[in-house]
């Protein structure tokens, strides 16, 4: 008797280098979610306040919010289904799921777009959050870039994969 092998999950990873897929990603953006996250990727004010309205503000997708601390795979489960994979049955999501508005691509041009826009060591150290570090910008091991001060073990591991 042969056992079938699951099939495996489907990777979304959203290449922010593609200038296509980016100026794509630009205009979906602008279309569907700038109303709450801000033209400029700002997010709402107050999005870290702990109030009757928590978790009610679209925080920031630019390197002041905390999008670049997940992968890319977990910022596509949000944006299509309004929760991550990994919450909680319990924990109440105030973003709207897009499934029934934008396509798989759509969403990772989407992606891809917001990750354009992050400062190098914000890009370096979100993608070493993806498999295999898909999508380490080109470069990153020979410029000089900061990461915030909550980021600074990512970087110490990225340099432990570096070859001397």
């Amino acid at each position: 008797m042969h056992t079938l092998a699951a099939a495996p999950e489907p990777s979304h990873f959203a290449d922010a280098d593609n200038e296509a897929l980016v100026t794509q990603g630009a205009q979906i953006y602008a279309l569907n979610c700038s109303s709450c996250h801000g033209r400029r990727l700002q997010g709402q004010a107050l999005w870290q306040l702990r109030d009757q309205y928590e978790g009610r503000r679209a925080p920031p997708h630019d390197s002041t919010g905390h999008s670049w601390q997940h992968p890319d795979e977990d910022l596509f489960h949000m944006t299509k289904y309004g929760r991550f994979a990994a919450a909680p049955a319990g924990i109440v999501s105030y973003m709207p799921a897009f499934e029934a508005r934008l396509k798989d691509d759509e969403i990772v041009a989407v992606i891809a777009f917001i990750k354009s826009r992050w400062p190098i060591g914000i890009r370096a150290s979100q993608s070493m959050l993806n498999p295999d570090h898909k999508g380490m910008p080109a470069g990153a091991d020979k410029v000089e870039w900061t990461l915030p001060p909550n980021c600074t073990a990512s970087f110490q591991r990225w340099g432990q994969t570096q070859p001397p």
